[in-house]
């Protein structure tokens, strides 16, 4: 195979790099066979899954924490936690019991009690768990390994919301700490889960360090997507922090890291020429590109300067941007996605291929722009995003918009899109993010898909039609219905702008050979369950 210029100087960076590594990182080359090393997209900052939506936030929590229920790769509710669930004759009251053998990582047993804690904590952020909370007459434990949901009117949709992946997930607490507040995080770093986090190893901003919990007894079906069982075949993952995408792919290639989530794009072809790594795609539907924007503050508190965002995008440069292999990007323009059910084109004709800087500048002078500074939040440590926040800038600066990038970590970055204020005040106007494609074909949990203001997430688009045809989705009994009512919710998005659209991209992750049993789950997230070495 013939080797181009491009390939000889990306791999020289590459070896220049690894010679180039710091002491402390080559010194690490023996580690432990039964020992996994791994370099995450971003840094852990935030612990709390119900605090933090964050990929990382939730890759923590499925290590540590367990869940009631887990969807299987035919999309369905399956039993975790929960040994069996029945339901009454009217619909309105389910009963959970839990399997045996659960316990915390402080040797104390897992109650009924601690899962409805955790449930009324989760449900007063998720936006599934919201509509349970509306429908909700009691949630309350029966003994010790029982407990029951009732409601004032049937949910057919219970068991799916309580399983899903879409939202934020539903781990379940200790009793003491659900009891805090959904505003506060619990910082405990106590589960039931699989794995056990050490915090004599933990090193903020190095590394974090998570232990097979040995007490664990996983469910004795197959490991398949978060359902089955959580069969631990190693002894330890480390995390580190290795902000420098050529440093982790230099790490990579000495086997000082076993593997890298989000290898750069540029050395895709450096990575598949190694006889030693591996890409592999886990989530084969990719996730999409997603801007979101303070709707409760200048400019796009106006919904003309939000409509101007749809017409400024040129999701093709976007794209371009965050990889230069156009076999892992696509263009998106329904707010389902690509690849869902849901999918479909209604009220799309603002789309025009290379963006309307001119149509996007008109709209912001229409909404009575007057020179408001908008405040980009840039994750520094997260390049993809770093580097598109970098586009954006220049985009509105060549349409006369005062933009101004704000730099930090994504830890930074998700205390600060918290934050309600105006830009004086320390608050923010744009944001980049992204979920699965997957995760967009469920309207009740993705949070993106929630305009209900206050209780929406950051960003808080606010649009009382949108909501009420959302509100008729877990009652729609037929997927022709749901098609229907999705172009309808569609219709509206795209009038009142809740976020803006980035594109469709799968992101490959990178591994030694030598690392096996990934599974591969359709959203953004990786258990690190049923992985060993060999």
């Amino acid at each position: 195979m013939a080797v181009s210029r491009r390939d000889l100087i990306k791999a020289g960076l590459a070896v220049g790099t690894a010679l180039s590594m710091p002491s402390v990182l080559r010194a690490q080359t023996a580690h432990p066979a039964r020992t996994v090393r791994m370099v995450k997209n971003s840094s852990l900052t935030t612990f709390d899954p119900v605090v933090g939506a964050s990929d990382i936030t939730i890759d923590h929590a499925l290590a540590i924490y367990d869940t009631l229920l887990g969807i299987d790769s035919n999309a369905m509710p399956q039993p975790q936690m929960v040994e069996k669930w029945g339901v009454s004759d009217d619909k309105k009251t389910y009963t959970f019991a839990l399997r045996d053998g659960l316990g915390w990582h402080d040797g104390t047993t897992v109650t009924a009690a601690d899962c409805v804690a955790s449930i009324r904590r989760w449900g007063q952020v998720d936006s599934g768990g919201q509509l349970i909370m509306e429908r909700a007459k009691d949630i309350s434990k029966i003994d010790d390994k029982t407990f029951t949901i009732s409601l004032k009117e049937p949910l057919p949709l219970l068991i799916d919301i309580l399983a899903s992946v879409s939202g934020l997930m539903l781990f379940v607490m200790r009793e003491k700490d659900a009891d805090i507040p959904a505003t506060e995080q619990v910082t405990a770093n106590i589960g039931s889960g699989p794995f056990k986090f050490n915090e004599a190893l933990a090193k903020p901003g190095a590394s974090f360090t998570y232990d097979r919990n040995d007490k664990y007894v996983p469910r004795r079906e197959p490991a398949d997507w978060f359902a089955g069982g959580k069969i631990v075949k190693i002894d330890r993952v480390v995390w580190d922090n290795i902000a420098d995408k050529q440093t982790s792919l230099a790490a990579l290639q000495a086997g000082e890291i076993d593997y890298l989530e989000y290898p750069p794009v540029d050395f895709l072809s450096t990575i598949e020429g190694d006889p030693n790594l591996v890409l592999e795609v886990l989530n084969k539907a990719g996730s999409d590109g997603i801007l979101r924007m303070n709707c409760l503050q200048k400019p796009f508190n106006n919904v003309k300067a939000r409509q101007a965002m749809l017409h400024l995008i040129d999701q093709e440069a976007v794209l371009r941007v965050q990889s230069p292999d156009p076999k892992y990007t696509s263009i998106v323009t329904s707010i389902f996605g690509n690849t869902t059910p849901y999918s479909n084109d209604e009220n799309t004709g603002w789309f025009k291929k290379g963006g309307d800087p001119e149509k996007a500048r008109q709209l912001f002078q229409e909404s009575g722009y007057a020179g408001e500074t908008v405040v980009i939040l840039q994750p520094t440590d997260v390049p993809a995003i770093s580097d598109v926040s970098q586009w954006l800038a220049a985009a509105l600066r060549k349409i006369g918009v005062k933009a101004e990038l704000a730099p930090s970590d994504w830890g930074g970055l998700s205390a600060r899109r918290q934050k309600k204020n105006p830009v004086e005040e320390g608050g923010w106007s744009i944001f980049i993010t992204g979920d699965t494609e997957f995760a967009l074909g469920d309207p009740m949990s993705e949070v993106c898909l929630n305009a209900s203001g206050d209780k929406a997430w950051y960003g808080w688009p606010k649009n009382d039609e949108y909501e009420a045809l959302r509100a008729k989705w877990p009652d729609v009994a037929t997927l022709e219905e749901r098609k229907a009512l999705a172009r309808q919710m569609q219709r509206v998005w795209w009038d009142f702008v809740g976020d803006v659209r980035l594109g469709q991209k799968i992101n490959p992750v990178a591994r030694r050979k030598t690392l096996t049993g990934l599974i591969g789950v359709p959203v953004g997230i990786q258990p690190m369950w049923n992985i060993q070495k060999t």
